[in-house]
């Protein structure tokens, strides 16, 4: 590799190093640090939360399995109820937060989901890193690795500072596009069926300020059970892996918010967009093949190594443990993956990429780079004792008890 003949900066050394300042970067950093480990998160953009802040995919979805049961808890719900502790701004779900008997949910009511405002979540979740000690570096983007046989040494970075490294015992990938996993010759899996064009903003205008969504998640066309796609924007698809497609992407949903604006002022003189959306409203796009591929036909299968459990967002019912095998590709021994970059088949894939799946799993990540750094060889029931103790729930024989 070319960066090995010359020598680079050192910037820092840390116990864990986290790529990508979403809700699997949030996640994993809070874990570790809170064990006490010392954290640094790079994140590529000024502000943290990913598509859920930068992006406006404002919706925090189901911890709930739609049936009266919570599936997802820890950091899941910690941040669920941090993104609305300032207020909530739509879907207030009033049945999980103020009822206290959970034998009083049913299927009959709203599943526990929120709509959160970007800009206060990302500022209080700056603070909760903070408070546990995370170091924060904005504007830095992971774009190499020094490689020691099978594991990282160092991931090389870019900023305003110029090229630089940092040292870490471990690293997480919460980059969402695994980025760090390919640069380390991890092996990865691309979206072959490519993103729809999405184009959600903010307006304000005689009806309020609201969340205007334009496009949508697409469903993987092997789950669609025959069903007709909705009409997208465009019939385009994006890979989101190449910086001039992804630019023209975001060019076609700058210009689907204008013409929507424009033709919504017809009725309202007033409107006037408050945000649009600063990154590339990507679901899908490269992700790890670890150690296991979870599939969507696994719902409520038990599994030995459970790291948590997540619902489906789109339907009522389905509850799946996630394994520990999932996080890792033994090829790189001290690597680990959060967010939509873990292992699972293409199916799985629209299930695992949103919020509460991106905590879990940045719950498991983070603890576990506080306890080893060589993750094939963890010791899952030391694991799962420190998420036990810190409330989260394995298996889905648990629920009835929560």
């Amino acid at each position: 590799m070319a960066e090995e003949k010359r020598e680079l900066p050192l910037l820092d050394s840390c116990d864990l190093l986290v790529c990508g300042g979403g809700f699997g970067g949030i996640s994993a950093s809070l874990a570790a640090g809170r064990l006490g480990k010392k954290v640094i998160l790079l994140e590529k953009q000024y502000v943290l939360g990913g598509l859920g802040t930068a992006g406006l995919v404002t919706i925090y979805l189901p911890l709930c399995d739609g049936l009266g049961h919570q599936v997802s808890f820890g950091l899941a719900e910690e941040l669920l109820r941090l993104s609305i502790s300032l207020g909530a701004e739509a879907e207030y779900p009033k049945s999980w937060l103020e009822e206290e008997d959970p034998s009083r949910r049913t299927r009959k009511d709203p599943r526990f989901r929120v709509r959160y405002n970007p800009w206060l979540f990302a500022i209080l979740a700056e603070q909760a890193l903070r408070k546990a000690g995370v170091q924060i570096l904005y504007g830095c983007y992971g774009v190499d690795t020094v490689m020691e046989g099978d594991r990282i040494e160092s991931v090389i970075l870019e900023s305003i500072s110029g090229r630089q490294r940092i040292r870490a015992g471990a690293v997480v990938d919460a980059t969402g596009d695994a980025c760090i996993a390919h640069l380390a010759g991890a092996p990865t899996k691309v979206f072959d069926q490519g993103n729809v064009l999405a184009a959600w903003y903010y307006s304000l205008g005689k009806a309020g300020y609201d969340l205007n969504i334009l496009g949508f998640s697409d469903v993987p066309s092997e789950d669609r059970a025959g069903e007709e796609a909705p009409e997208p924007l465009m019939k385009r698809r994006f890979s989101g892996l190449d910086c001039r497609e992804v630019s023209e992407m975001m060019q076609h949903s700058h210009a689907s918010v204008l013409r929507d604006l424009q033709k919504r002022r017809k009725q309202d003189p007033t409107l006037v967009p408050t945000a649009i959306a600063a990154i590339p409203q990507l679901r899908m796009t490269r992700r790890i093949r670890g150690a296991y591929a979870l599939d969507p036909e696994e719902t409520h299968r038990y599994f030995a190594d459970s790291i948590g459990m997540v619902a489906d967002w789109r339907k009522r019912g389905p509850v799946y443990e996630v394994p520990f095998r999932t996080l890792y590709a033994p090829q790189v021994r001290n690597l680990i993956t959060a967010g939509r970059c873990t292992s699972v088949t293409d199916g799985m894939w629209d299930i695992m990429r949103v919020i509460p799946c991106c905590a879990v799993t940045g719950q498991a990540a983070g603890t576990a780079a506080a306890l080893t750094t060589d993750f094939p060889t963890m010791d899952i029931r030391q694991l799962q004792q420190v998420l036990t103790d810190n409330g989260v729930a394995l298996h889905w024989q648990e629920l009835s008890r929560c």
